[in-house]
């Protein structure tokens, strides 16, 4: 039972492999703990974090957002996402731009973080990305019961335990991330 679903109507997510982007689908399948997440279909237009909670009714608290990073070193640029509460703010120039070990960190251009991860801009989610990018959860992330993510299509949304995020490959809870 989710108790952040709001007007939701969440269903196991691999029941329903069409509501999610491709990448995010296989790693949902290879995954131990995938039959733990729903997922929820969604007005595509509503998918914005703010929108989708007034809309469904889902709490603000309960909604992670997950963000693209790039980090520049000389010629080398180095990926990240970076996964931290709605109403809270990922360090990008300083804790992620200094785990990137980079002169220069920003927030990927959309073009580039959706053509690298397969997945819809304003939909973009730590399950199913690049298998060599950190996936940088903040511990308010992690230690969260459940949230509401990206599915990586903004016509959906997955509801997961923060601990199973804790689990993905390339996860690492970083102190300090969120601001």
């Amino acid at each position: 039972m989710w108790t952040i679903a709001g007007t939701l109507t969440p269903v196991p997510a691999l029941d329903r492999l069409d509501l999610v982007a491709d990448p995010v689908a296989a790693a949902l399948r290879s995954m131990a703990d995938g039959a733990r997440l729903a997922v929820a279909e969604i007005d595509p237009a509503l998918a914005d974090t703010a929108e989708f909670c007034a809309h469904y009714g889902s709490p603000l608290e309960a909604s992670a957002n997950c963000v693209v990073v790039a980090g520049k070193r000389g010629d080398t640029v180095r990926y990240a996402a970076c996964v931290v509460l709605a109403t809270t703010r990922a360090d990008v120039n300083g804790v992620v731009r200094r785990r990137l070990d980079a002169r220069k960190a920003s927030f990927a251009p959309m073009d580039d973080a959706v053509s690298l991860s397969g997945m819809e801009y304003g939909g973009i989610t730590p399950i199913g990305l690049p298998g060599d990018w950190p996936v940088l959860l903040s511990p308010e992330v992690a230690a969260a019961p459940e949230l509401v993510i990206g599915s990586g299509i903004r016509g959906s949304k997955l509801l997961v335990p923060g601990e199973v995020l804790a689990k993905l490959p390339g996860a690492e809870v970083v102190d300090d991330l969120a601001r």
